[in-house]
């Protein structure tokens, strides 16, 4: 499995991006199966990344909140909680974590008896130990970085967060290269294990990026020209009518404190820094390649969640559930099965199922997840869901939200705020939000009581909130009775 962190599936060439090279996932998604309404059950690293690990949606692993920056929530997997790795290391696998794990705050891959190393945190670890031993091992120079862009405060009176920077080390001498190599390594040993004893293996290289801030080295930094960059239509975003928290989220991130030119510029950088993982990429590829694995191994592709990178006058990540964040890449390739692209909408959390499938396993027991492979294989079940559910807690700024996507409109409960709802056909860019409209009055109702369905069947006690604001029902707990009916 490659994994990527804040990753937007519109910066790949497979997923429509006319101008950047990615080679290594082109061929993955030419060789396998691409889904084009991939999402992440919530925008957030610890608890999507959680969601994958244990197929379960945020509020039922309790990782609801990257723990660097959400003080007083659960900061690890509760004791007990059936994980991806259990059943696989039970029936002999080699399993191996390289690179961000950032699922919880003090536990590791090595905790949950996977090989690897517990690289902590939400970015590049520049000072760990094992980099720094690397780096002098092999006479690389140390991390240093010029020319960094900064936002500015909160207030405009200083310094505000590192955006973009000139790393001043070549390519090989990277976090992201030394991520990779430790990556070769386990592979080659799973290799051989595989072609002496048939041993099988899971591993899984998770890359920092390009998780701002984009340190990376001038060959990347300058390879894409801004002039190509088309800016969003969402960059006319003017938060009327939409949650007073959006435009508060921008002022942190002093979105508006770059110029045209210069957003330009950081998208460009953003792209330099997606086509320096994907190198990365090509050289995992290469070796499974050379080693004779291509036509015996499954590779997963995707990202814990998608990135603003100046949509919607916003950056990072956030409180506000559009597609710059909440769809992302996600990839299979099968080897045997019939590549294809499908518009199903899947999630990271039917990962564990999917992987436990292709393994010839059971799914974990807690799972909320279902298994992708019957649509890798080309069919069509015909109780697909034609909806995907998402959830978010927060994140620098405490803000529940809920929202339901179906195949035209978006509905975005915010109990805190004013509700959302999107035309997607007639408005992609999410910048008209007609909740109020008359003539979108059904369609309002209409998924207002398809998410509140769904969030009692799950067990997701936002549905409360739902009723008693007026949102569904009369005040009562729980009218499934009359939700069925409306529905």
């Amino acid at each position: 499995m490659l994994m990527t962190d804040q990753h937007r599936a519109d910066s790949l060439r497979s997923y429509g991006n006319g101008v950047t090279s990615t080679p290594a996932i082109d061929r993955l998604a030419e060789s396998g199966t691409q889904f084009d309404r991939f999402y992440t059950p919530t925008a957030i690293c610890t608890p999507a990344r959680a969601s994958l690990f244990t197929g379960m949606h945020p509020f039922r692993h309790g990782l609801l909140g990257n723990p660097e920056r959400s003080s007083g929530l659960q900061s690890e997997i509760g004791e007990g909680t059936p994980v991806l790795s259990a059943p696989l290391l039970e029936a002999g696998y080699n399993v191996g974590h390289v690179g961000k794990w950032h699922i919880g705050r003090h536990k590791g891959p090595e905790d949950y008896g996977m090989d690897g190393e517990h690289l902590a945190g939400a970015l590049n670890p520049f000072h760990h130990d094992s980099y720094l031993r690397w780096l002098g091992d092999r006479g690389y120079p140390p991390f240093a970085v010029k020319e960094p862009i900064f936002g500015t405060s909160f207030n405009d009176s200083g310094r505000g967060h590192l955006l973009a920077g000139r790393l001043q080390q070549p390519f090989e001498a990277t976090m992201e290269s030394f991520i990779t190599d430790s990556a070769l390594t386990l592979l080659e040993r799973y290799g051989r294990d595989y072609r002496a004893e048939g041993t099988p293996f899971m591993l899984t290289c998770s890359w920092f990026g390009p998780h701002l801030p984009y340190l990376i080295p001038d060959e990347f930094y300058d390879m894409y020209d801004p002039d190509l960059v088309e800016l969003p239509a969402s960059f006319a975003e003017t938060f009327d009518g939409k949650p007073e928290v959006q435009r508060r989220y921008s002022e942190y991130w002093s979105s508006d404190s770059f110029d045209e030119d210069q957003w330009r510029k950081l998208i460009a950088v953003y792209w330099g820094y997606v086509t320096m993982i994907d190198r990365c990429m090509g050289m995992i590829l290469a070796r499974v390649d050379e080693s004779g694995l291509w036509d015996s191994t499954s590779v997963i592709f995707t990202a814990d969640h998608g990135e603003f990178t100046g949509a919607h006058r916003l950056n990072d990540k956030g409180p506000a559930m559009y597609e710059d964040i909440y769809r992302i890449p996600g990839i299979i390739r099968v080897p045997g099965l019939p590549p294809q692209r499908r518009q199903e909408f899947a999630s990271l959390i039917d990962l564990a199922p999917t992987i436990l499938d292709l393994a010839g396993l059971e799914p974990l027991p807690t799972a909320d997840g279902t298994t992708l492979v019957p649509l890798l294989a080309g069919g069509t079940p015909d109780e697909w869901p034609q909806h995907i559910v998402a959830e978010f807690h927060g994140h620098h700024f405490m803000h529940d939200q809920r929202m339901i996507r179906d195949q035209r409109f978006k509905y975005i409960f915010n109990p805190g705020s004013v509700n959302e709802l999107y035309d997607l056909v007639v408005d992609p860019d999410e910048l008209h939000n007609v909740y109020d409209a008359p003539i979108y009055r059904e369609d309002r109702e209409r998924l207002g009581a398809l998410l509140y369905r769904e969030l009692y069947e799950r067990g997701d006690t936002a549905y409360t909130w739902m009723s008693y604001m007026g949102e569904v029902g009369d005040g009562r707990m729980a009218d499934v009775d009359g939700v069925a009916d409306q529905v």
